[in-house]
């Protein structure tokens, strides 16, 4: 897509990565045959929305490498807006190797991304971005994590965003491993949550990040340091709803959709976050937004892969409709 085209609406960063998921079960050691997919957070979530009409850029580096290019070409197939998609000689692009798990279980994965392109991301990175038209941001966790660069890059987005006015969420997307420290961790991502307009935590990455224990305290520590709203999820349960409303709030519970057969649970929570980012941006209600949030969340833990489970428009409509009509 040409720099010349109209500038994203909606905007994500992050790291995507080349995947290898494995084609039967056991032990990465013992697999002979991968399939290869795409990974990240961000990218699942950008997909997620470019799937339902919207029009996403994304924000990162791959390096000078086939898995660069696969990664590029993937995320232009799905309709993404990639001109601030940098090249970067130096550095390679990240792999992550998945195993195929059972019966619901997570599945083990193995990354190889340390000193990869997208670590090295700054904000330098972001001086072409059109802040001015954009309508919305979708930050995670996981950029901050990679480097400090990475981190300066994150405040960086959500300091230009916010003063241009677009909306911002943020997932938390906890990954304790590529932190220095937990203190360092929680410091970093309170602090983002704190800039941003929809805060989009798991119940035990609510409780490690804030200390508080149930889904009401975890939503006060955010909505007391400018949050507007906090959706928590729940896993199986569904998920919890606290938000601002002019002088009054107004929270919730919304009960998750039944699975049949769970198949991957990577990536539910991205699904999530499509559905309550996109209902929130159609001027849905919040109990709206939460239910299409459960609803896409079921679907993606229904299929092998990240992103594969994550609904066309046209598909969305049809499963809101049916489940309405129930």
């Amino acid at each position: 897509m040409s720099a010349a085209s109209p500038a994203p609406e909606l905007l994500t960063f992050g790291e995507a990565m080349t995947m290898f998921v494995a084609e039967s079960p056991g032990d990465l050691a013992d697999v002979e045959l991968f399939q290869r997919r795409i990974a990240g957070a961000d990218t699942n979530v950008a997909i997620g929305l470019a799937r339902l009409g919207f029009h996403v850029g994304w924000l990162s580096r791959v390096g000078v490498d086939d898995f660069g290019t696969f990664i590029r070409r993937t995320l232009e197939a799905e309709g993404l807006d990639c001109r601030h998609l940098t090249i970067d000689p130096d550095h390679p692009t990240g792999l992550v190797f998945k195993e195929r798990a059972l019966g619901g279980a997570d599945p083990r994965v193995t990354y190889f991304r340390r000193g990869s392109a997208a670590s090295h991301m700054a904000p330098a990175d972001a001086r072409a971005v059109d802040f001015s038209a954009l309508r919305h941001l979708h930050a995670t966790g996981i950029p901050p994590a990679l480097s400090s660069s990475a981190r300066a890059l994150s405040r960086h987005m959500l300091m230009q965003a916010r003063e241009a006015g677009a909306s911002i969420s943020f997932d938390p997307n906890l990954r304790p491993s590529l932190w220095r420290s937990e203190e360092e961790m929680r410091s970093t991502l309170n602090d983002l949550a704190t800039h941003s307009d929809w805060v989009l935590p798991g119940l035990a990455e609510g409780r490690l990040l804030t200390g508080q224990n149930t889904p009401e305290a975890i939503a006060d520590f955010y909505l007391e340091r400018g949050a507007k709203a906090v959706i928590i999820k729940l896993g199986p349960e569904g998920s919890y709803y606290r938000g601002n409303l002019g002088d009054q709030q107004e929270s919730f519970t919304m009960p998750g959709f039944p699975v049949g057969e769970v198949v991957d649970t990577v990536g539910a929570g991205d699904g999530f976050a499509v559905g309550v980012v996109s209902a929130m941006l159609d001027g849905r209600s919040p109990q709206e937004a939460v239910r299409r949030g459960n609803l896409i969340g079921s679907l993606a833990i229904q299929v092998v892969g990240d992103m594969e489970g994550l609904p066309s428009r046209d598909r969305l409509t049809m499963l809101e409709a049916e489940f309405s009509a129930q």
